[in-house]
């Protein structure tokens, strides 16, 4: 599988936006999950992306990762 070095042509925005409805709540979430990533370390294999940011989308876009916002 090769990497994604290119910058942020993917994951696409319309498909994020298919899992969470504003793209407030997506760069919210993507942050978070990034620190989460960076501050612990972890190393997720079978990602496209190399940046923890592009990682967090990716996980965002696979349903990995469950996130609930307040109302």
């Amino acid at each position: 599988m090769t990497k994604n070095k290119d910058g942020m042509r993917y994951p696409s925005i319309d498909k994020l936006l298919s899992k969470i409805d504003s793209k407030y709540k997506l760069v919210y979430a993507a942050s978070k999950i990034a620190h989460i990533i960076e501050a612990e370390k972890l190393k997720v294999e079978d990602s496209i992306c190399v940046k923890s940011i592009g990682i967090a989308l990716e996980e965002i876009l696979d349903g990995k990762v469950k996130i609930d916002f307040e109302s």
